[in-house]
């Protein structure tokens, strides 16, 4: 027996400091949520959870550009559907006005109508959303990609819809001033004009359509890598609910055998009495 070198305490001490941290472990765990509170808790998988969480976060973000530039093209095909409206009118009209039982008067209030419309369809090739331009050729400030992988290794192209434009629009129509007539219109300019139209919102659709399921691929990537970063960095409840009373017995039991193990030198001390 000694008194100055207790080898029982000295154990206990030391089995009880590990479980004491790995109660403390257990409790970070629980109240955090978290797996890995620490780096040193698992350094290889906190460093592939963080790139998980970042390719998630770059996913979901990809995402809103993608909702971003449908809601820019729903705007675009809303502004294409009313200038059809506005031709099939101006389309009216001309028919209207080749009635020969309309007084002159008449057919002056037809142009009138038609001026109207010659001036909001000028109007509709300059609409923009949140100050991008809707309508206009390649480079002229419109949308023209959008960016539809997480990693920015994958783009859609966006079709530059010219409404202005002569060829491919309402440009032999539309007139700020409305300073065309009736008279001098030809059929085959509103057809064309509507026919151009027709074209401009097919491009639109068949780009919204495909928008739509890169959104779905984004979401699905989205859900699959926080998935991937659950599976690395939550705590499993159950787990380590069953750790934590292990361990919280382990600290019990061991301060009471660092009791047991202080009283031990006491016994010596009977023997000088």
């Amino acid at each position: 027996m000694v008194i100055n070198t207790n080898m029982a305490a000295t154990f206990a001490a030391s089995n009880l400091a590990v479980s004491n941290a790995m109660l403390q472990r257990s409790l970070n765990r629980l109240s955090s949520g978290s797996r890995i509170v620490n780096a040193s808790d698992d350094a290889a998988g906190l460093a592939v959870s963080m790139k998980l969480s970042a390719a998630a976060h770059r996913a979901a973000a990809a995402g809103t550009n993608v909702a971003n530039t449908t809601s820019y093209l729903q705007q675009q095909d809303s502004n294409l559907a009313t200038s059809a409206k506005v031709l099939n009118r101006i389309s009216e009209l001309w028919t209207l006005y080749q009635d020969p039982t309309k007084s002159s008067s008449d057919l002056a209030g037809y142009n009138t109508e038609y001026h109207g419309l010659q001036q909001q369809l000028a109007s509709l090739t300059t609409q923009t959303f949140n100050g991008i331009a809707l309508f206009g050729s390649s480079g002229a400030g419109v949308v023209e990609a959008v960016r539809i992988s997480e990693d920015a290794s994958q783009s859609m192209s966006i079709t530059a819809k010219d409404l202005a434009s002569s060829s491919a629009g309402v440009g032999a129509l539309a007139d700020s001033s409305g300073a065309g007539s009736l008279a001098g219109l030809s059929l085959n300019t509103i057809n064309s004009a509507i026919d151009n139209v027709g074209t401009l919102r097919a491009n639109n659709g068949a780009e919204q359509s495909r928008l739509g399921f890169a959104a779905e691929v984004l979401t699905t990537n989205t859900i699959n890598l926080n998935a991937a970063y659950g599976q690395i960095n939550d705590v499993d409840v159950a787990e380590e609910s069953a750790s934590l009373a292990r361990w919280n017995l382990l600290v019990q039991s061991g301060v009471a055998m660092l009791t047991q193990a202080n009283q031990s030198a006491q016994i010596a001390l009977r023997l000088i009495q």
